[in-house]
């Protein structure tokens, strides 16, 4: 199968799914649908789960999703072979391995790079992503210390539960679905060690996740005292370096400081839905400083930021295939 890119005639990228029925699995594939430079391998319904039709199909494709639980995925590693294929795990399993890159570009400046560069790519969680867009640059400014003791509360939609939760919301006649449902509650999310590592803290952040009666969107919350913050640090400052950090960045929006567009005074978690955009915002009182994030915990949560990492890897832009 031939595509075009820039103008020259190419063959198209062989691409895997791994866990193709996965909630994240069936995302990308929507995703890739829509192209005509890839070329999707698929398993036969009957052989998804044979060993030996995944290893030949993972070493057949030039870029293979993992799509998996994390012992799943650490199996789907060891079954490839072919030092040509590219890795982009979604599971936790690699996430703050040294020998595995990261897969948000917007991390730093030099993350494009070495995303390009790696045949091993580590998927970001969707809690994560909000937290360490909104955390990293201030660690990195020295206007919040990294032995600072962060806290964030996230609230998303059901969809991040995978299959099961979802039928479990969409069946109905459960009255406790209905309210919102802190969990976590052991203080052991599986997000908290890349949202330490990647934003530079020395302390995991003590961190409250909440899943709500809606299909997808997240938003990532962190109070700050301003004591915590480098003396004479002001909520204008902190605006403007994330605003700074993420210029130019076609996928991270940095809002107006205080933005008065929000809607009547509550956050609409739900307003990056069926995008791969990220919005950040930065609230304030004489006192106080809250951070905030917004994005689709199924696009730039999950299989968005995934093909944003294949684009960015094989060197096109990183925006095809994705609003």
């Amino acid at each position: 199968m031939l595509s075009v890119h820039l103008g020259i005639p190419t063959m198209a990228t062989r691409v895997f799914v791994d866990g193709q029925e996965g909630t994240t699995g069936l995302r990308i594939h929507e995703y890739l649908a829509q192209r005509s430079d890839v070329e999707v391998l698929r398993a036969a319904p009957e052989l998804r789960k044979d060993a030996d039709e995944r290893a030949r199909l993972l070493n057949a494709a030039d870029v293979a999703f993992l799509c998996l639980p994390d012992a799943a995925a650490r199996e789907a590693v060891r079954l490839v072979t072919n030092p040509s294929t590219c890795l982009i795990d979604a599971s936790t399993a690699h996430r703050t391995a040294n020998d595995w890159v990261y897969g948000l570009p917007e991390l730093s400046a030099d993350q494009r790079a070495r995303i390009r560069a790696s045949k091993r790519i580590a998927n970001p969680g969707c809690h994560a992503t909000g937290f360490i867009l909104l955390v990293r640059p201030l660690v990195d400014a020295g206007l919040l210390s990294s032995t600072a003791p962060v806290s964030a509360t996230s609230i998303t939609g059901y969809s991040g539960g995978g299959k099961k939760m979802i039928a479990q919301y969409e069946a109905g006649g459960d009255p406790r679905l209905d309210s919102p449902r802190p969990y976590g509650l052991s203080l052991a999310h599986k997000h908290l060690p890349e949202m330490r590592v990647q934003s530079r803290l020395e302390t995991a952040p003590l961190f409250m996740p909440i899943v709500g009666n809606f299909l997808k969107g997240l938003s990532v919350a962190v109070p700050l005292h301003r004591s915590e913050l480098k003396r004479g640090t002001t909520a204008e400052q902190i605006q403007s370096v994330l605003a700074a950090r993420y210029d130019g960045e076609r996928f991270v929006r940095v809002m107006p400081f205080n933005d008065a567009t929000v809607d009547d005074g509550y956050f609409d978690v739900q307003a990056c839905n069926d995008s791969n955009r990220v919005e950040l915002f930065v609230f304030a009182n004489e006192a106080q400083v809250l951070l905030m994030c917004r994005l689709d915990n199924l696009g730039k949560g999950a299989s968005g930021a995934a093909v944003q990492s294949m684009n960015v890897h094989l060197g096109l832009d990183e925006g095809t295939g994705l609003v």
